[in-house]
């Protein structure tokens, strides 16, 4: 039983973080109708920020620049490079093609900078664990479903009773009738795009802190394990991005713990089953666990 709990919180404290990532891949999709394939590479760009400044500035100082030159970095993204593409949701395509350039480029240059090295991000809570009952969890992770549950639950107000969240809900029913209703479109998807970057950055500090051994070049790739959880909820979907996030961690947490058991099915089954899961669910909810039908023409 103890071996379960462990196993959960730990499922948990996985999903939170991965929330945090399928949040940001559904908050662009909804302002901009496109994949953004570069998030990984936000991520990556957020923690090592954070890392190379925390021993001048402070951990809460190096992730503050962290987060806020991530965003304005994902807001640039936006404002200069994508937003001068045609806007016609068909050909949404062409901007996802082109945020795979951006994520080759500054992965590139990131991992030229980071090299073979692991990178502490000098976060409070180091290796530090405790007993909670009969569980023992890390305090990295506690402090991962708490400040994870804190974040989102701001982003749902923000989505709730802003006007920016409002703006965004129009655009994303109705780009055309958003527009003519006087709601600016560009700067209401470039702040969508500022606080996906924001998010990436605050989930680099989790992945990254124990049990993990720090920052890595491929550090980056974790976000594309949030990949699954947002289409597995419904791309369109924040509270989807949420639930399918929990499943996923879940899911790896568990596969990672019984994996000696499973070992007919071959080593390294927890990288790829969020993906099964994913494809499992689509084949009974093309649309994702909370997305919406699609009407059809006839």
């Amino acid at each position: 039983m103890t071996g379960l709990l462990d196993t959960l919180l730990a499922g948990l404290a996985l999903g939170a973080v991965y929330a945090l990532v399928a949040l940001g891949f559904v908050i662009i999709f909804k302002a901009s109708h496109v994949m953004n394939f570069a998030h990984g590479s936000l991520l990556l760009l957020g923690g090592y920020l954070t890392a190379v400044l925390h021993d001048d500035l402070g951990f809460a100082g190096a992730l503050a620049v962290g987060v806020l030159a991530t965003a304005a970095l994902a807001g640039v993204i936006d404002r200069v490079l994508l937003q001068r593409l045609p806007q016609d949701p068909k050909a949404a395509h062409v901007a996802t093609i082109v945020t795979i350039g951006i994520d080759i480029l500054l992965v590139t240059d990131l991992a030229r900078r980071i090299g073979g090295d692991l990178l502490s991000l000098g976060d409070p809570w180091g290796d530090e664990v405790r007993t909670l009952g009969p569980v023992t969890v890390a305090d990295s992770r506690l402090a991962a479903i708490a400040v994870s549950a804190l974040v989102i639950g701001v982003v749902f107000a923000l989505f709730r009773y802003s006007r920016w969240g409002l703006s965004l809900r129009c655009a994303a029913e109705d780009t055309e009738a958003a527009a003519l209703q006087g709601i600016r479109l560009g700067r209401t998807r470039m702040l969508a795009w500022c606080l996906a970057g924001a998010l990436a950055a605050l989930a680099a500090v989790f992945l990254a802190a124990f049990p993990a051994t720090g920052l890595e070049r491929t550090t980056g790739q974790i976000a594309l394990k949030a990949f699954p959880a947002a289409i597995l909820g419904g791309l369109a979907s924040p509270v989807g991005a949420l639930a399918g996030s929990l499943v996923i961690g879940l899911t790896e947490a568990f596969v990672i713990t019984y994996q000696s058991d499973l070992h007919v099915l071959g080593d390294g089954l927890s990288d790829v089953a969020p993906y099964v899961v994913m494809v499992l669910v689509l084949l009974v909810r093309p649309n994702g666990l909370f997305g919406a039908k699609g009407a059809a023409r006839v």
